[in-house]
This record gives C-alpha cells, structure tokens and sequence, in this order.
C-alpha cells in the first residue's frame, strides 16, 4: 500500500506583524524576543490568529511583559481551560538585554514595542524595538519619500 501524503501548509514563518509601529516610530534597535505561551495559544497562532497593532512591552519586576496582544482562541481549544485573548505574556529575554531595554526606557525616553511574531523553528519569536514617535510632519515626510522610492523604481523600470 502507499503511504499517505501530508502536505503541510507553510506561511512563510510570519504569524502577525505590527505595520502601525513602522508608520508611528522611528525603529532606533531591534530585539528578538522568546514568548511564555499556553497550549491554546501555540494552536490559535498555528491557525494565524493573532493581531499586535495595540500592544506595547511594560517592564515589571526586571522582567519584561507584552501587553495588548490579542490571540483569539478557536472553538477546538480544549474545554477545560477558559481563554483569555489579552492576557498580558512574559517575554524571555537575557537579563542583560531588559537592563538595556529598561535604561532606554526609563532614562532616554523611548518606547518598546513589538513589531513581528513569527515561527523560529518550532519556537515562536517576537521581533521587539526600542522607537521614538514621530511627530505629524515627520509621517509626511516618510510617505512623500516612500512615493518618491516607488515613482523612481517605476521610472527606473521603463
């Protein structure tokens, strides 16, 4: 007999992305970052069903937390545990990389915040920044070059 074929289905590794940081912030230095997770919430991100445009990282206790992060549990989840989609997870970082995300915070005035989830083997990985916030002509000014970028390629293309 053959054996059956399972075709596994591959997003790319991507599970949520934080495109709202990009257009707010100025990204100054990136992190990556290892999540504290329960079971339904590995099965709810296998599904894709994660959203991080209004969580942002708190420090509490030296330890660093994400807050804000919605995981929508799915209906198949085991029925013995009661879901919370904004439950605030802890965030494994090494002491010496929360010291400075910390210091930064604290002292210079900038934010953390989550930019990317995504799969790192069988390990889920959060892509964390420390940013400063733009003011309104500071977004002006990154579109108009962003147009500029895409006229010039377009040109360039011709």
């Amino acid at each position: 007999m053959a054996k059956a074929v399972v075709v596994k289905k591959n997003n790319g590794g991507t599970i949520a992305q934080n495109k709202r940081a990009r257009h707010d912030y100025f990204i100054e230095e990136k992190f990556e970052a290892g999540m504290s997770l329960q079971g339904w919430e590995v099965k709810s991100l296998r599904a894709g069903r994660m959203s991080l445009t209004e969580s942002y990282i708190i420090f509490k206790n030296g330890e660093a937390y994400l807050f804000g992060a919605q995981i929508q549990p799915l209906l198949t989840a085991s029925s013995h545990v009661v879901p919370e989609a904004t439950r605030t997870r802890k965030l494994l970082l090494s002491r010496r990389q929360i010291d400075q995300l910390m210091g930064a915070v604290n002292q210079k005035g900038y934010s953390c915040v989550p930019l990317a989830c995504y799969w790192k083997g069988h390990l889920v990985k959060l892509e964390i920044a420390l940013v400063k916030g733009k003011q309104l002509h500071d977004k002006r000014a990154t579109e108009k070059d962003r147009d500029w970028q895409r006229d010039k390629a377009r040109l360039m293309h011709k």
